[in-house]
């Protein structure tokens, strides 16, 4: 069951990272209708793509090394993260 948990957990991951670079062109173009991020947001949109994707590798080895509640908590974090800034208002 955890297995199987951790599987779902890292689709979930790698969907919001394919998310992520998806939308990078919105975020950082050069387009009217881009939104011209700073260097700051740069910073934290590499962030957020490499956590999306190094979340799966690290709950897989710690499920491995028997901590199985600490490995699905740190794959569930990107999208539990994901879903706490999804709240925060728009600043228009």
């Amino acid at each position: 069951m955890l297995t199987v948990l951790l599987f779902i957990a890292m689709l979930a991951d790698l969907a919001l990272a394919a998310l992520l670079i998806g939308v990078s062109g919105f975020l950082f173009g050069s387009e009217p209708e881009s939104g011209h991020a700073g260097n700051l947001a740069g910073i934290a949109y590499v962030g957020a793509v490499t956590g999306c994707l190094a979340a799966p590798l690290a709950g897989f080895a710690f499920s491995r090394r028997s901590t199985a509640g600490l490995g699905l908590a740190v794959v569930w974090l990107p999208v539990a993260g994901a879903l706490v800034v999804m709240m925060i208002p728009a600043p228009y």
